[in-house]
């Protein structure tokens, strides 16, 4: 009787680190601060993580796993590590209805599950050529990188406080120096640096290497529409005059299969992993419903 009561009491405390953890992932807040409503989503998320876990460390598969009392320790310290000291650690958990013990304890199921579920993970079919062949195949947007244009700009705003930026004056003063731009390509690092109003002016009006929809929609226009070592005609956004140039362009490409073989078998690898891990908590469930019936 005494053995049950204290697995009972252990339980308890387990569901309870189930429900801290379910709040602070999903409020950010400990158990004592949440709303009647937001205790019951973060109860229904315990009640099937922690039944989930109960299912997985009461099979077969659980039976000869030890969690070194190493790894506890670093456990425990990780969570130690997010408070100033004991003290208040002690009192965070108290308030949460758990103490160092149950915390322990609670990390070590939880530690337990992870080290079950990726053993059964490790059941999954290798991924074989074929795979990864056909994925890139299918999925060929994936591996290809977009156009890009490394740019720079000047910009000159528009502020009738100021004799020199009322918006005629800016406009005039812009098409000169898109004109002279045009001319002289090679000069707009040193326009930029006197003339910009942007930051970048000190980098001789350096955005830097730029995608599609980066920009506002205007510049962003302008720029994709210019050649290599082109200059654009002044562009008006919401923060004012623009002249553009576009520096360098790197044209869209595609990502060779032997650069993105790696990458694909990591994914094919978790993806049939988590399929092997689903599977089996199927089978765990279908059981314990049998149990049940009988």
């Amino acid at each position: 009787m005494l053995s049950a009561v204290r697995q009972d009491s252990s339980d308890n405390a387990s569901h309870t680190y189930h429900m801290l953890r379910a709040a602070l992932q999903t409020f950010q807040r400990n158990l004592s601060d949440l709303k009647p409503s937001e205790m019951a989503k973060v109860r229904a998320v315990a009640n099937k993580s922690f039944e989930i876990e109960s299912l997985v460390l009461a099979s077969d598969e659980a039976t000869d796993v030890i969690v070194p009392e190493g790894d506890v320790e670093r456990a425990v310290e990780e969570v130690a590590a997010r408070y100033a000291d004991a003290e208040e650690l002690s009192d965070d958990l108290h308030r949460n209805g758990l103490d160092e013990t149950t915390l322990r304890e609670s990390l070590r199921r939880e530690l337990m599950f992870d080290s079950v579920m990726q053993r059964v993970g490790a059941r999954h079919a290798r991924v074989n050529d074929i795979d990864v062949r056909l994925f890139y195949e299918m999925h060929r947007e994936r591996f290809r990188q977009p156009e890009k244009r490394t740019a720079r700009h000047i910009l000159v705003t528009i502020n009738s406080d100021y004799i020199e930026n009322t918006p005629e004056a800016a406009r005039s003063r812009m098409a000169e120096l898109a004109a002279k731009l045009k001319k002289r390509p090679n000069r707009f690092v040193s326009l930029a640096r006197r003339h910009s109003e942007c930051p970048t002016a000190l980098e001789g009006g350096k955005l830097g290497v730029m995608a599609r929809g980066q920009l506002y929609p205007e510049l962003d226009a302008a720029l994709f529409s210019l050649p290599e070592g082109g200059v654009s005609d002044v562009v008006e956004t919401e923060v004012g005059l623009h002249i553009i140039m576009c520096e360098k362009i790197q044209p869209q490409r595609d990502i060779p299969l032997s650069k993105a073989w790696d990458g694909i078998v990591d994914v094919l690898a978790n993806r049939k992993r988590r399929n092997c891990q689903k599977a089996w908590l199927g089978e765990l469930r279908r059981a314990a419903d049998s149990r049940e019936v009988s």
